[in-house]
């Protein structure tokens, strides 16, 4: 017998959004730990606004609203508030009433600029970070350091001579001209994009197509695969080791001395192991065949030690897939590198939050 559809009525019940969301929710761990880093955070929060004035979105929902556009995949902050009109785990995760209005959007956007002006999201990722470290699921002693290319949101026609005063308007669409640059020489020193002037032209390997784009750097602590630094800089050829040279002095502030560092051929430079060799950190180091350097000989390279760093090193990879399809960080969002950096800090923190609710979900 064939069904018959009914007319959706007026729908009244008593309810709350703590009980609509599954007990046995993976989101759950993630909220629980998120709200204890916010707790500890809240002393800051306090001295970043005025005792006057309306109530703007509290700072903790800021960052756990981006914590869902991570986690969800969502391709923005303005459809992030669009779902959160209508999301009922959306609301629970941010401890919000069923009723209670969603976000403006660009009021939502506008209120990021405070927190990366008080480096925000670079003290939640290092309260996250401490978070694993209390639970003892961070390891201080083996390290791996990697880094990737992040396609810059600016096109390709956006990347001309510098020294180009008058736009070219090849046909009759100014705001989409039609540019032919084939044959055309063009380098980071000579051009420049115009859309966002710090991405640098770069490609990721021979045969390789180039892109405007900036590097992410990953510090990666061995035992579970956890994040424990990141950084974000202008692409170029030496950007990996100076910023893993970075990431290690930051630990150091820490009390953190690593005993060894893998890493991929990317890293095997003389210069690079001299400094590891002065902080007292072993390098393992993937090698480049025919490459001659001190210190890197079979005693190292066959050493149970190394070839342990080398294996493991590759969940570096795990990571940048992660942040890549479902973070929504294979193209960045924001124009310029500090914005990219403040994005990068909270999709990184989103997961660890996720390493750490499967490792102990209690």
């Amino acid at each position: 017998m064939r069904g018959h559809k009914e007319e959706q009525g007026g729908m009244f019940v008593y309810t709350t959004a703590e009980k609509m969301v599954p007990e046995d929710h993976p989101i759950r761990a993630i909220k629980r730990r998120a709200d204890a880093v916010l707790k500890r955070l809240s002393p800051l929060f306090d001295r970043m606004y005025s005792g006057m004035g309306k109530p703007s979105i509290p700072p903790e929902r800021l960052l756990k609203g981006r914590l869902l556009i991570a986690l969800y995949s969502m391709r923005s902050e303005r459809l992030f508030c669009e779902m959160l009109r209508y999301n009922i785990l959306f609301k629970w995760f941010l401890d919000m009433e069923i009723d209670e209005d969603a976000f403006d959007a660009s009021s939502f956007s506008k209120n990021q600029e405070r927190l990366m002006s008080h480096e925000v999201a670079r003290l939640f990722f290092d309260e996250v970070v401490r978070e694993a470290r209390h639970d003892g699921l961070l390891g201080d002693e083996h390290f791996s350091v990697d880094g990737t290319l992040i396609e810059a949101w600016a096109s390709m026609k956006s990347f001309k001579p510098k020294d180009e005063t008058n736009e070219r308007h090849d046909d009759d669409d100014p705001g989409n001209t039609t540019v032919d640059f084939h044959g055309e020489k063009r380098s980071n020193a000579t051009h420049r994009s115009t859309t966002d002037p710090e991405a640098r032209l770069m490609r990721k390997g021979k045969g390789k197509e180039a892109k405007l784009c900036f590097m992410g750097h990953v510090l990666m602590a061995n035992r579970n695969g956890l994040c424990v630094d990141v950084s974000v800089s202008r692409a170029d050829g030496r950007a990996e080791r100076e910023e893993a040279k970075r990431m290690l002095r930051r630990q150091a502030m820490k009390r953190v001395r690593p005993k060894t560092l893998g890493a991929d051929k990317g890293y095997h430079a003389k210069e690079f192991f001299e400094d590891l060799r002065a902080r007292g950190v072993a390098p393992h180091i993937a090698q480049v065949q025919g490459r001659d350097t001190p210190g890197m000989d079979g005693r190292t390279t066959n050493s149970v030690g190394y070839k342990l760093s080398q294996k493991l090193r590759k969940k570096v990879e795990e990571i940048f897939g992660w942040v890549k399809t479902v973070g929504g960080f294979e193209k960045t969002r924001y124009k310029g590198v500090a914005r990219t950096q403040q994005c990068a800090y909270i999709t990184y923190a989103a997961y660890n939050l996720l390493r750490l609710a499967k490792l102990s979900p209690s």
